[in-house]
This record gives structure tokens, sequence and C-alpha cells, in this order.
């Protein structure tokens, strides 16, 4: 699997290599020399001939595709930016080749091509040049297949004939399949075969072996030879349809082949049987017509009614997960400071639970908003947020070093804000329920990853019930506690052990501190981390100056105003490393050295194609369950050699940011966050959905190599 890393690279040199062709004619990749040529033998006139085209030469055994690339590809894409008046026509397509890969066949050309494409240009043109500029975009295969595109500029002369590649053009226009007057052809669909007949094709032609290929795309099955056969001047051919069909055309435009011609013969079949119901449910695009199938109805997301029933056990279960402790162990000093007073019990654990609650009603009612204003986001959105980021670590920071009696919080809110905290402790409960959805929602995936999922599709007053039940859920043992006097007198007795309770815990908040400095380093990169750490030393400097409780007031005031200038310093400087698009990528993932690729649909259809296990793991930094996936199961050495003996295809979709393709696939797949584990097997309907925390056996026997 070595050699993953070195495609990817191979992938970004010419990219790299095409982006700094900026502004010429000629763009040179490792697999092509792509150039924007122009053929006007008597200058730019209007209704005279003149014609642009991009020229490709191929390296050896490389290829690009027709329009309808086949089983797997992408035809090449020409954008114009011209004057005004200025216009161009289609593609004038040359007659491509069969390229057959495995039980596959695709259509494209090698060696040196040529797109020609018409320019027309008004009366009057004003000037002595025309300028025309062309961002062209196409996919390169050989063993693997590689998206490249380029910017051109080329600049005509208005007057003077431009004709250096004239031999070029004509061979373009002898390739060109060529239009049949007087040809009559017909097509029907008989049982699960198309029949094609075609009348009046030239005397050269009667009685060929003829070949046809499609101009519409997933119709019938490409790889497959028809049966052909004469009747005097009516040649008809026979072939399977695809099982997977995705179009139902009136009329195919059918270019008929010959062996020794250089240019078939085009033909447009009307349709004059009904055509059989399309395949449900319907294919996902991938890569031209490669297609990925949803996964089996047995992944389907649950009811209403279990939906509800799993959020609420999933919310109990979520008080396990590491990153809720720190703020659990908040709510824990909390019961303990209320000691034998059953009433300031109750009240908390209810504001705690109303806190949670409605933080998750609140988060799931904003994501349901933004969903239906067309924005694709998921579940665990607001950390894919830099700035959310940096205001929970600096959030946390304060809470830890209070904890650890670096300040105060009544030494720095006002006396008014202080008595108002003393006068309604149950507050203190409502904010740590908040506090503790706002780091728990990433951390849901593992057993709610459907139930989700399906929450998001359904009518919005069910949706935000199951979120409730989320909340409930997690906040029900310590409602229990608060309400049930067993548990109360369970509960130790206030002490001096509170004290060091309450230092030790200052440690679980600074390594949840880690933990968002990693995930907005991932985000934004090192100088984004650099850069709230710096600020999380100055603001840690101005809750110590502000809030000590053994600084006196000149000392507080002297080293305040020194502390507050110093935090506003740290703000301007850290701002521009904190943005989103503070570093190129940002939170894509990238090829690794350990084989991993970045995730594409594209890349997963042209996997397939080559009939190769694909496995794709949708991450994010910010996802504990993730990491943990990752650095047990999936880097065992047992997983890591069945990866390797099975040639899988091994992708990773970064989620760390917000990313609507990796969004959309989710929906797809019926989630809403991650992890999401999908293994694609050669010859399966669709994608196998693994468990959000995987097992070795798992992932063997996903991938086919079980033990």
């Amino acid at each position: 699997m070595k050699l993953l890393p070195s495609l990817f690279a191979l992938g970004l040199a010419a990219t790299v290599l095409a982006v700094s062709a900026q502004g010429s004619a000629v763009v040179t990749t490792p697999q092509v020399k792509a150039e924007l040529v122009a053929h006007a033998p008597e200058g730019l006139v209007p209704g005279k001939p003149a014609w642009l085209g991009l020229k490709i030469e191929h390296k050896a055994h490389w290829h690009t595709y027709w329009k309808n690339p086949g089983d797997s590809g992408l035809p090449t894409t020409l954008t114009w930016t011209l004057p005004p008046g200025v216009g161009t026509g289609e593609i004038d397509w040359p007659t491509p080749k069969r390229l057959p890969i495995g039980p596959l066949m695709n259509f494209g050309y090698e060696d040196t091509l040529l797109l020609p494409v018409a320019l027309t240009v008004p009366a009057g043109l004003v000037g002595d040049t025309l300028e025309v500029k062309l961002n062209a975009e196409w996919l390169v295969c050989k063993d693997v297949c590689i998206p490249e595109s380029g910017e051109f500029v080329l600049q005509l002369p208005v007057k003077a004939a431009t004709a250096g590649h004239a031999a070029l053009f004509a061979a373009a226009r002898a390739a060109r399949p060529q239009d049949v007057a007087g040809a009559d052809a017909k097509a029907a669909v008989e049982g699960p075969d198309l029949v094609v007949r075609v009348t009046g094709l030239p005397d050269a032609w009667l009685g060929r072996e003829l070949g046809f290929l499609p101009e519409t795309v997933g119709v019938i099955v490409n790889a497959a030879k028809p049966q052909t056969s004469w009747d005097g001047g009516t040649w008809t051919a026979r072939v399977p349809l695809d099982s997977q069909r995705s179009e139902s055309p009136t009329t195919m435009p059918l270019v008929l082949t010959s062996a020794g011609e250089v240019a078939g013969l085009r033909v447009a079949a009307a349709v004059t049987t009904p055509w059989p119901a399309v395949a449900a449910p319907a294919p996902l695009p991938a890569l031209g017509n490669a297609e990925i199938t949803p996964a089996p109805a047995a992944a389907a997301p649950p009811g209403f009614v279990l939906a509800v029933a799993f959020a609420l056990v999933g919310g109990l279960i979520l008080n396990l997960m590491p990153c809720v402790f720190p703020v659990l162990s908040l709510k824990v000093l909390g019961f303990a400071r209320t000691g034998a007073d059953r009433r300031a019990q109750l009240a908390g654990g209810l504001a705690y639970t109303g806190g949670v609650v409605l933080s998750f009603v609140a988060l799931a009612a904003v994501l349901l908003a933004l969903r239906a204003g067309g924005e694709q986001l998921g579940w665990g959105f607001q950390l894919q947020h830099p700035a959310v980021v940096a205001v929970l670590a600096a959030l946390f920071t304060l809470i830890g070093l209070n904890l650890a009696g670096v300040f105060e919080f009544g030494s720095v809110l006002p006396s008014s804000w202080a008595g108002a905290q003393a006068r309604h402790p149950v507050a203190d409960h409502f904010l740590t329920g908040v506090l503790a959805v706002a780091v728990a929602s990433p951390c849901t995936a593992p057993f709610m990853g459907a139930s989700l999922g399906a929450a998001i599709t359904m009518p919005p007053v069910q949706a935000l019930a199951v979120f409730a039940a989320l909340g409930l859920g997690m906040a029900l043992p310590y409602l229990a506690a608060s309400a049930w006097p067993a548990l109360a007198r369970a509960l130790p007795r206030p002490g001096i052990w509170m004290q060091h309770f309450k230092t030790l815990m200052a440690f679980p908040m600074f390594a949840t501190v880690v933990w968002l400095v990693w995930v907005l380093g991932v985000q934004v990169g090192i100088d984004g981390a650099v850069a709230l750490l710096g600020l999380l030393v100055a603001l840690a400097f101005v809750a110590w100056a502000v809030g000590s409780p053994t600084l006196g007031p000149k000392a507080r005031g002297g080293f305040g105003t020194a502390a507050v200038l110093l935090l506003v310093a740290a703000l301007v400087w850290a701002a521009p490393a904190l943005r989103q698009d503070a570093i190129a990528g940002g939170g894509a993932a990238q090829a690794s050295s350990d084989g991993w690729e970045p995730w594409s649909s594209a890349r997963v259809a042209q996997a397939q194609a080559e009939g190769r296990t694909v496995f794709v793991d949708f991450t994010a930094a910010w996802c504990v369950t993730c990491q943990f996936n990752k650095r047990t199961t999936l880097a065992a050495d047992d997983v890591k050699a069945a990866f390797a003996d099975k040639q899988v295809v091994r992708l990773r979709a970064d989620w760390t940011k917000r990313d609507p393709a990796i969004t959309e696939q989710l929906t797809r797949y019926g989630r809403s966050g991650v992890p999401v584990y999908a293994v694609y097997t050669p010859g399966s309907a669709g994608p196998r959905l693994l468990s959000e925390i995987l097992s070795v056996d798992e992932v063997l026997g996903a991938i086919g190599a079980g033990r």
C-alpha cells in the first residue's frame, strides 16, 4: 500500500504544475501536455470558419474520456471566458476508443487528442487581438485516475490568419462521427435487452462487423458485446440493459464503429417501446456513471418511538464518555456543597436537568433551522468553527484556574452579580448543564448515530422530542440523586476533602483545554494553536491579577491594568491565526505515510471501477470516539496487515471543519455525525456501515479477511 501516498503525491504535483502555468497556452503534468490552440485561416471574420481547441498529448498508456465515459471516469469540460459578443459552440467530440478495464468498459482517448470548438465573432470586432481564456478540467487515468485542470490564455490576431495547427484540426474533423443522411434507426426494449435496428447505412458499411457506442450514460451494459446480424440492408444489434439503469431516453444518439475506420457513423435511434421502471432506490451519483448505492434496508434508521428510546438510553451512557467527565465533576462538587439540604439538592437537580434538556433542544433547533435554509450541517457542527473551539478552551481554562484556587469568581464579578449568584445558586446548576451539552454533543455518535440521523429527517416536533429525550437521559442520574433521599444520603458529608477534590478537578479541565487546542490546531494549523495558547496565558494572567484572593487592592489595580493591556494585545495578535481560512486545506484530510488518502466520491467510484475494496473513515478531530478507534482498532497490526494484503483503498473523510460534500454523504447514509465507517466491496449492492465503536474482528470480516 506504499503506492497510494506516491500516487497522491503525483496528483498533487500535477496540480501544482497546472497552477504554475496560469496565464499560458500550455499546461504540462506528468501525465499529459495540454495546449489551447486555434485555427482561423481567414482571420476572425463573421461567417468565416474559426475554431478553438484543447490539444491533449497523453503520455504512454494514459487516457482521458469521451462525453459518455462508460463505466467510470469523467468527460473533459471546457469553460470559456470571452469578450462580449464572442461565442463558442459545444465540443465536437472525435470518435472514441473502447478502453476495457477488467470487467468494465470505458470510452475515451489515448495518444494525441484535439477537442475542437467552433468560435463565432460579431461584426465590427474592435481591436487587433482577441483574448481567449479557458478553464479546462479532465480526468486522466492509467492504473489510477488523477483529476487535473488548467487555466489557459491565448491572444488571437483579429485580421491575420491563424493556421499553424491546420493539420491537427483537419485530423479532428476526419475523426468526428459522421451524420448519415437518410439513415433510419430505432431502438426497442425486448425483455432484458435493448434491440437497435438501423437501415440506410452507406454501401461501404453494409455487411461489416459493427459495434456501437451510446452517447447516453447509464442505459446499457457497456462491457457486453452486442449480438449483431444483417438482414439485407438492416443491421440489428442486441445488448443487455444495465440493471442499475438511470435514464429512460426517448431518443438514443449512437455512434456506430467499424474496424479500420477512424470515424464512426452517428445515428439517432428513436425508442419505440416503453422503458421498464428504473431500479429503486435511485442510485447516488459519484464519478461518471459509477454509482454508490445506499446502505441496505437493514441499516435503515429507527422510527420515532424507537429513536426516543435510543436517545434516552444514549443520554444515560453519555455520562461515561471522557469528554463529559470534566463537566460532571462540577456537578458532583455541587451536590457535595449542598450537604443534607434536600430542597437545595432538588432545586439543583431540576436546574441542571433544565439546562441539559433546553440546551440539547436549542442546539437541535438551530441545526434544523440551518439545514432547512440549505446549510449542509450535521450534529456536532458547533465544534467545526474555530471561534467556538477557542471560546470553549478559554472557558475551561477559567474553570480550571478557579478550581485550582488561582482566582475567585466573587473577586472578579461586581458585588451585585456576586450577590445574585449567592441568592440564586440554581443558576450555577443550570449553566453547568449548558456547559455539559456544549462538550457532550460530539460524543453522542457511538450510540446515537442512527437515531440522530433519523431525527433530523423527522418533522420538527418529533425531531426536537428525540433530542429532548437525549438530554433527559443524560441528566437522569443527577435528577434521581437530587430527588431520592436514599441516594442523597449516600453522598459524602461536606468537609476538608471538598477543597482537595476541587483542586483535583482542575486537572481534567486543563486536559480538556489540551484537547480543544489540538482540535483548533487541526482546523487552522500550528500557528493557530500557538496563538490560542498565547491568548490563554494572557487570560490566565488577567484572572490572577484581578481575582487572586492573596492580592491587595493596590496590587490588583496595577497588575490588572497590565494584564488587560496584555490580553488586548494578545487578541490582536491571535485573531488572524484563528480564522477558519488561516491555512490552505484547513482540516481537510491529507494523504498520510500509512496509506490513507483524502476521501471523495470520485475516488470511491474510481476504486470500485478497479474492483478494489474501499474502507472510508468519516472522522473529526473533535470526535473522541473517532480518535479512540483510530489509535486502537485501525492501528492494530492485524487490521493494517489485512488492509495491505487485500489492497484495500483507505479513505479518510475529515469533518473537523465544515465540508458540505461530507455532510451530504453522511445524510445519504442516514447519519448526522461521526464516526461513520463505510466498506465498499466488489459486487456489493451498496456500502456496509460498521459499528461506531470498532472491533478488529468486525473490520476484518467487513473486508473479507475474517479470522
